[in-house]
């Protein structure tokens, strides 16, 4: 898989991403299976949730896969970093919001981290680090 190699690293899922997977799209599924089979985990922001789940039966894809990947929690400091990230690079409202919680998410995570998202555009400004080798950044990956 582009990004992840030797079971390091993590494939990290924003709404769409973890949407994608939960439908069974062919590209989402495949960076998930490749994820497993490199033993890297697969992970969604706990705010995720807030974007993809509406109560009932309609949720029951996106329950299936959400037993199978880590759910990180969201906490003061990764809520605070969030906003500033967001100070940082000129962006503001709630959906960008969320996604700055993603992209903390995804930060914090040890390289090599594949983000699945099909906001390529923003994800990859909330995620870019020129002080980190672009070798140890998150890989923004369309979904």
């Amino acid at each position: 898989m582009a990004g992840l190699r030797g079971g390091v690293g993590a494939l990290i899922l924003d709404a769409d991403g973890l949407s994608k997977l939960a439908q069974g799209d062919s590209r989402a599924v495949s960076f998930a299976m490749d994820a497993h089979n490199l033993r890297a985990p697969v992970i969604v922001a706990a705010s995720t949730l807030t974007e993809v789940l509406r109560g009932g039966q309609r949720d029951s894809p996106v329950h299936h896969v959400l037993r199978r990947i880590e759910i990180s929690p969201i906490d003061e400091a990764k809520a605070r970093a969030a906003g500033e990230l967001l100070g940082r690079v000129g962006l503001s409202g709630h959906s960008h919001a969320l996604d700055a919680l993603v992209a903390v998410v995804a930060m914090a995570q040890p390289p090599p981290v594949v983000l699945l998202t099909s906001d390529t555009k923003d994800m990859a400004r909330l995620t870019e680090e020129p002080d980190r080798p672009r070798r140890e950044r998150v890989a923004v990956v369309q979904v």
